[in-house]
């Protein structure tokens, strides 16, 4: 499918942009079924957050306008929507009145082995650190290049996502999803209030907890946490639910436990609805 830009098919983009420039802009990866974009709402409260965040002035509601409509042509398939600051000459300051750029490019659904979703994964123990910047935490910003340099660490077919890790040694999150972790039948996950991206699903599946009565604790993770786990799930807005059923390099397993596989159907739920 073509992509857009400003609501409009187009296959090239002004190379003054800043999000090329400057990694200026924020983007979020939309599941699309039957047409319908999941879980669209969580997806725009994180976009106006890291706009307010960053200065930058979009029409949200245009921005639902042209994802309905764009995920209504696509079908099936992913919707990347990348908002950028706009176009401006060289030099760090924003332009007073830059119009913000929309994009969105459409893609097919990813084929996951289904024994990612039924036996559970392995995580590479990472070596790239998250660097701590409360003003960007929690964002989906431009700027993934902590993520690039921690997918380089491997290349096998054991791994199927990487653990990372902030400067201090404390568990965040994955390359490409949020962690989870259950211990007496509590739920716990990272504070993302210095780094990490808070996981539109990561937030769906908080909010499905406090409603179905599961403990919940946001807070500082450790590999000493990790190993006391009683079970370990990772998510995202594209796949749901993965087990974690193991980090080899730290010798640590664990087993599909009943709090994953009832938050793992919440998750199917979410993205068919």
């Amino acid at each position: 499918m073509h992509s857009w830009i400003d609501g409009q098919p187009a296959t090239a983009l002004n190379l003054q942009n800043r999000g090329l420039a400057y990694g200026d802009g924020l983007f979020e990866t939309i599941a699309v079924r039957a047409g319908q974009p999941s879980l669209l709402d969580g997806h725009l409260a994180r976009l106006a957050l890291g706009c307010q965040r960053l200065g930058i002035d979009a029409d949200l509601a245009l921005l639902r306008d042209e994802v309905l409509r764009y995920a209504s042509q696509l079908g099936d398939g992913v919707a990347k929507l990348i908002l950028t600051r706009g176009d401006s000459q060289r030099g760090y300051a924003p332009v007073a009145g830059a119009a913000p750029r929309r994009i969105l490019q459409g893609s097919p659904l990813p084929t996951y082995p289904p024994a990612h979703a039924e036996q559970g994964i392995c995580l590479f123990a990472c070596q790239t650190r998250l660097a701590e910047q409360p003003l960007l935490a929690g964002l989906k910003h431009l700027n993934r290049l902590e993520q690039v340099l921690a997918r380089a660490e491997w290349q096998d077919s054991e791994h199927a996502e990487g653990l990372m890790r902030d400067g201090q040694g404390r568990v965040v999150e994955g390359v490409y999803s949020n962690l989870f972790l259950v211990r007496d039948g509590m739920l716990h996950t990272a504070d993302l209030t210095r780094c990490g991206v808070a996981g539109v699903m990561r937030g769906a599946l908080l909010e499905q907890a406090v409603a179905l009565a599961i403990p919940v604790q946001v807070g500082d993770l450790s590999l000493g946490d990790l190993e006391q786990a009683d079970e370990v799930f990772v998510c995202n807005s594209v796949y749901g639910v993965w087990p974690v059923r193991g980090i080899p390099a730290l010798s640590l397993n664990w087993s599909p436990g009943p709090l994953t596989r009832k938050l793992q159907a919440v998750a199917r739920t979410l993205l068919d609805t």
